[in-house]
């Protein structure tokens, strides 16, 4: 009977003990898995990142494990699987299996301290930016450690110092922060007002094979910031600068083209119930920041440093997405007749919502919404023969990018929504890719989307897409259906239709179709399709992706 009862207890005490570890565990699981397959349109399949076209398969798998022991401490870790190879676009050194993500954190009210893997954002993210996100294939985490500390509740102080992580492997270049945060409207007692100041240092060393260099190994980064609000209307002005390095031309170091660098971001704006208007400028100058040097304008955004996406409207069509602007922040003197050092512009959001059981607004009032932006290279000399220029502070240069969107949403009665969307579009595409031979492309897109609610859960949605350009290459059109069975399962199918002369994708049905189960966390989605060769952005942050044809499936869970 004695032995029973130790057993007993035993077997409870397991159980306890199991239960706590359950308890504090959080863990995170995403597969992405392909199958690639030849295509009369796309052409065979061939992946020539990894050199080996017969893998037709490709998955990028990631399990994340986060547990919090002892109350303060909290163990991450990060599985990552690439098997056979990862997915096509992604980097070739997303290879194997092993840990992406280790780090241990402790945190009190006042103090937080990592050592191993972290993230880190400074201000808007101009001087320093690190984060993860895995439709782009992008993960720049610092592999090192960082200590944030709260003296008062107005200050925040942080100190970092880490390697950023490529595929498994680490930087040469180390990288070095600093930052202060203090809430001076605290501070000074405000009572309908805040005022916040933000001071920032980042550090890129790295050595180079460059003889008696006539640049620092060291590179500094220096930010300032300020930001106020008061009631419905805010502001906020930040400054960047960067010491003087070596410009990188196709991967080259030169001792003879040697330039600082430098930022303006300036952003304001009011709301208030049914009205809102943002303005943001900014002003890049050689921004371009890696924590290796050569590394800049590698096509997959490794060990990049800092943050500048493309400050236009992020949207939500097919075809709106074909001319995609990127943000031009690094300097090309590739040739004479194309010299660009950065770019100045900004751009306009204004909301506002008609009221309700007036003509324009109807029952249920209707939503309009208008954004604007432009975008231009840096007005000033250039000297192409002694690699040197001088810039305007406030110049505009040849243009780069303008859009210009109206967007209407209504709701007609309780079961029909509608979205009347209208984009004129300037794509310069000889600045903006480099692409010598090539003219700048003028269009004019009109959406219209339409949501009908069955009953029970069910619903239909509707897309009809139409794009006009100047060029005899693109004349497209696109449509997307899509079904809500219930809360669960979703299908869609989708078509783009170039009837343009262009080569790449003059008479070429770019169609999808799939579907996804939703229960709780867990999230499971098919689709199959053509993906149109062109930028894939997230955020304001684009990469090229070629075209591809084939069966995709897309798993998350977490518990």
């Amino acid at each position: 009977m004695k032995k029973l009862m130790l057993l007993l207890v035993f077997c409870l005490s397991g159980q306890f003990i199991f239960a706590q570890l359950i308890e504090n565990l959080r863990i995170g699981l995403e597969s992405n898995t392909a199958w690639y397959n030849d295509d009369k349109k796309t052409g065979p399949f061939f992946d020539t990142e990894n050199q080996d076209g017969d893998k037709h398969i490709r998955s990028n798998n990631y399990l994340k494990l986060n547990y919090t022991f002892l109350k303060n401490f909290t163990a991450t870790i990060q599985l990552e699987s690439y098997e056979p190879f990862s997915l096509i676009n992604y980097s070739p050194n997303y290879k194997g299996t092993d840990l992406g993500i280790y780090s241990l954190n402790y945190k009190n009210s006042k103090l937080s301290a990592t050592a191993g893997h972290f993230y880190s954002q400074f201000g808007s993210g101009l001087i320093l930016r690190n984060w993860e996100d895995r439709q782009l294939g992008l993960n720049n985490a610092l592999l090192g450690g960082k200590i944030e500390y709260t003296p008062i509740e107005s200050i925040s102080l942080t100190a970092l110092y880490g390697k950023q992580r490529f595929g498994f492997e680490s930087s040469n270049g180390e990288v070095f922060g600093a930052n202060a945060e203090v809430d001076l409207s605290s501070i000074f007692n405000f009572e309908n007002s805040s005022l916040s100041l933000g001071l920032s240092y980042v550090g890129r060393k790295e050595e180079t094979d460059i003889i008696d260099p006539e640049f620092d190994e060291l590179t500094n980064a220096f930010s300032g910031r300020i930001d106020f609000s008061k009631g419905s209307f805010y502001t906020g002005l930040e400054y960047v600068s960067i010491s003087d390095d070596a410009v990188v031309q196709v991967g080259q170091l030169s001792n003879n083209f040697i330039q600082p660098g430098s930022a303006i971001l300036f952003n304001t704006g009011f709301s208030k119930k049914g009205f809102g208007l943002d303005a943001t400028f900014r002003r890049l100058e050689n921004m371009s920041f890696f924590s290796e040097r050569k590394k800049d304008g590698n096509i997959f955004l490794e060990n990049i440093i800092n943050y500048t996406p493309g400050l236009t409207k992020q949207h939500d069509y097919l075809l709106t997405n074909i001319f995609v602007y990127q943000a031009q922040s690094a300097v090309s003197f590739l040739d004479p007749g194309l010299l660009k050092v950065g770019e100045i512009g900004g751009q306009l959001d204004v909301f506002y919502k008609i009221k309700k059981d007036t003509p324009l607004g109807g029952k249920y009032g209707t939503k309009i919404a208008f954004n604007a932006s432009y975008w231009a290279g840096l007005k000033g000399d250039f000297d192409y023969a002694n690699l040197d220029y001088n810039t305007d502070l406030i110049g505009f240069g040849n243009k780069y990018f303008s859009d210009v969107s109206l967007e209407v949403r209504k709701k007609w009665n309780s079961k029909w929504n509608s979205i009347l969307y209208y984009v004129n579009q300037y794509y310069n595409k000889r600045e903006i890719e480099g692409n010598f031979g090539a003219k700048s492309i003028k269009s004019n897109i009109v959406v219209a989307e339409a949501t009908y609610k069955i009953g029970g859960g069910k619903s239909f949605r509707f897309e009809a897409q139409k794009l006009w350009s100047d060029s005899e290459s693109h004349d497209w059109t696109g449509g997307t259906i899509e079904f809500n069975l219930n809360s669960k399962f979703s299908f869609y199918v989708n078509d783009i239709y170039n009837a343009g002369n262009d080569s790449d994708t003059a008479e070429t049905n770019y169609y999808n179709i799939g579907g996804s189960y939703t229960k709780g966390s867990t999230r499971l989605g098919l689709n199959y399709g053509r993906q149109r060769a062109g930028l894939l952005c997230v955020g304001g942050v684009c990469r090229f992706v070629a075209e591809a044809t084939g069966l995709s499936a897309n798993l998350t869970m977490s518990f």
